[in-house]
């Protein structure tokens, strides 16, 4: 007897694409399973003594120490979780609707007594909730991964990838995904274009807004007088804070880059007519602004996949009597 959650269109959806839910079942259980190991190995083979010569300590998988490679696997993985969205954008747009669409087994939905806004309804809410739970998923095995590394080296909150997989702000891009790529297989009805051109809109979104979100909440400024040429901000910056710009300030109040201003450089940038430094400056986001960003930044994307589920519903009534 099945579930309610399975039946009618759901049931279908889920029985047609049980091959790539497999796959993504078993990519996950993977990744639990490295990042378990990879965390024993961690613990098992700690940091040895740099100041040794030679191999004084025995090595994991060929590196010094296990946290060296858990913070190398964990880096790449942040970097991995990037392309989620755009491999579900991908498949929602191609196998999941445009195939469809193109070979007109739409049809026979349609028949069965469920009408046109309820068969897209019913793709969209399995779609978004398989790639939820995923999402998820992963993201809770990389913050297990990286949980003792957050804020090191080479894992800092503001970095690219650990930045989108550690807050909502890649679940709501993979919503997005789904969105979009509903739209796109709709409007197209080609597999392979549908999919490309989901993959071109979902990353030039990621592109556009990770270069922009630093701007969508106030940055705190720090300064002060300019006593030594040494940088005036070391000490005085929270720790773990990410600067967004820095410099040293004139007498008038006046912004620049001391090492731009030098005779050879003024022919290329820009520089007051008052080049004596008299102080300098630091604008930056402490790690609390962490959340404010994520939140600003998710309400865009889920705006902008509200926006495309409206569009798709609105192309779905044009085209169906």
């Amino acid at each position: 007897m099945s579930t309610p959650l399975l039946k009618g269109p759901r049931w279908v959806e889920l029985r047609l694409h049980r091959p790539t839910l497999r796959t993504a079942l078993a990519v996950l259980v993977l990744a639990a399973a490295t990042t378990v190991f990879l965390r024993w190995g961690a613990s098992a083979y700690p940091p040895v003594d740099r100041s040794c010569v030679g191999p004084c300590e025995p090595t994991f998988l060929g590196f010094a120490d296990g946290e060296h490679l858990l913070r190398e696997a964990m880096g790449k993985a942040s970097h991995a979780l990037l392309l989620f969205p755009l491999l579900v954008g991908v498949f929602v747009a191609g196998p999941f609707t445009a195939r469809e669409l193109e070979a007109g087994t739409h049809r026979l939905a349609w028949t069965q007594s469920v009408t046109p806004a309820r068969w897209l309804a019913s793709r969209l809410a399995t779609a978004a909730g398989i790639t939820a739970g995923l999402a998820l998923a992963l993201m809770a095995v990389f913050r297990f991964g990286a949980a003792d590394l957050l804020g090191s080296w080479n894992m800092h909150w503001a970095d690219r990838g650990v930045y989108e997989a550690s807050g909502p702000a890649l679940l709501a891009y993979c919503l997005f995904a789904v969105a979009v790529g509903t739209l796109t297989g709709l409007l197209v009805r080609r597999t392979l274009l549908a999919g490309s051109l989901t993959a071109l809109v979902t990353g030039a979104l990621l592109a556009l807004l990770g270069t922009l979100r630093w701007q969508l909440w106030p940055v705190v400024q720090a300064s002060g007088p300019a006593t030594t040429m040494e940088p005036h901000w070391i000490g005085v910056l929270p720790r773990g804070a990410f600067m967004t710009d820095v410099g040293v300030t004139n007498a008038a109040g006046e912004r620049f880059v001391a090492r731009q201003c030098t005779p050879d450089q003024m022919a290329h940038f820009p520089c007051p007519s008052d080049t004596e430094i008299a102080g300098w400056f630091a604008d930056y986001h402490p790690r609390s602004h962490f959340w404010y960003t994520q939140f600003v930044e998710t309400g865009i994307v889920l705006a902008l996949a509200a926006a495309a589920v409206w569009a798709a519903f609105l192309v779905l009534r044009r085209r169906t009597p």
